[in-house]
């Protein structure tokens, strides 16, 4: 094999792997039956939250795995597209909505998830869920009604005792 054409494959292999390890999920949906201006719509669509949409040849991406150390890649079969999201849900919702609109022709295989194996019905699932940062904010509003009744209670007695 000429060394220019190995180098280049190398080259795929070390973009996978760094991708990989600087986000936090890696979803892989099979296009078969997308047009080109699909796909560009859900890359402008994942661009928008910090995700990307990438195609590669599965053996290259099999390397890749060997060298995150992922045992399972049953997932890597037929036309895949990969989805690096830097947040765990982002990159599913887009692709899960786009999988309702395309149907047949966009279909979600599974996901690695913080480096943990998900399949397609976990993943929709999880798609399901609200945002980090929100199921965040819920936890503590929730944490401070207590908090805040306590608080008005005190400050009633309070003005009773003064008055």
């Amino acid at each position: 094999m000429n060394q220019d054409i190995l180098q280049a494959k190398k080259d795929v292999v070390s973009e996978i792997v760094e991708k990989a390890k600087s986000n936090k999920t890696i979803l892989i949906a099979e296009y078969r039956g997308l047009t080109v201006a699909q796909l560009q719509e859900i890359r402008r669509a994942l661009a928008k939250e910090n995700a990307s949409l990438s195609i590669y040849k599965n053996s290259l991406v099999e390397r890749a795995f060997d060298e995150l150390g992922y045992t399972d890649k049953s997932l890597l079969t037929g036309p895949n597209s990969f989805i690096f999201s830097e947040d765990e849900f982002t990159g599913m919702k887009i692709i899960s909505k786009y999988a309702r609109r395309y149907n047949a022709a966009l279909h979600i295989k599974g996901a690695i998830v913080e480096g943990q194996l998900c399949d397609a019905a976990t993943v929709k699932e999880l798609s399901k869920l609200s945002s980090k940062d929100s199921l965040i904010s819920m936890l503590l509003s929730c944490l401070e009604a207590p908090i805040r009744s306590f608080a008005v209670a005190v400050k009633a007695v309070g003005e009773s005792k003064a008055n």
